[in-house]
């Protein structure tokens, strides 16, 4: 049997990433990145859940506790593991440049300068940077140029 239609607005792919201060990571990425928040819900001042939206990408944003949900045993903000990333994030942009100005402006550490690299003529060529957010989630964003 096929599979449904995902649920409007959403991917069929998408990640989680979970911080010690959720509310803050939200206007982070928010500011720093030009996510848009699509839904921040949130109990007795809690976030519970959010989705936040880039065009073509879906991130939802979680703290380390969920309603005594399973996953807390094991949600971690790099924070909590001296900068430690199981994961990291790789993200289309319109101009690279530009959103790595952004990034700065916002507070964003930047630890690799927009570089073009190019994977050469069977392959493709783009230009893209590093950055760090607020709790040391990695972050790479990029534009294609060939």
């Amino acid at each position: 049997m096929p599979m449904k239609e995902t649920p409007k607005g959403w991917p069929r792919i998408s990640a989680s990433v979970f911080y010690e201060d959720p509310k803050s990571a939200i206007d982070f990425l928010a500011k720093a990145f030009g996510f848009e928040v699509q839904v921040k819900h949130e109990e007795n001042g809690v976030v519970v859940h959010s989705q936040l939206v880039l065009p073509g990408g879906l991130i939802m944003v979680g703290g380390l506790t969920s309603r005594g949900a399973p996953g807390d045993k094991w949600r971690r903000s790099p924070k909590q593991l001296d900068g430690g990333n199981t994961q990291a994030l790789f993200i289309y942009v319109d101009d690279a440049d530009a959103h790595c100005t952004r990034a700065r402006s916002a507070g964003a550490t930047i630890t690799k300068e927009p570089t073009t690299v190019d994977y050469g003529a069977d392959w493709w060529s783009d230009r893209g940077y590093e950055a760090v957010d607020l709790e040391g989630h990695h972050w790479y964003f990029a534009h294609r140029i060939r």
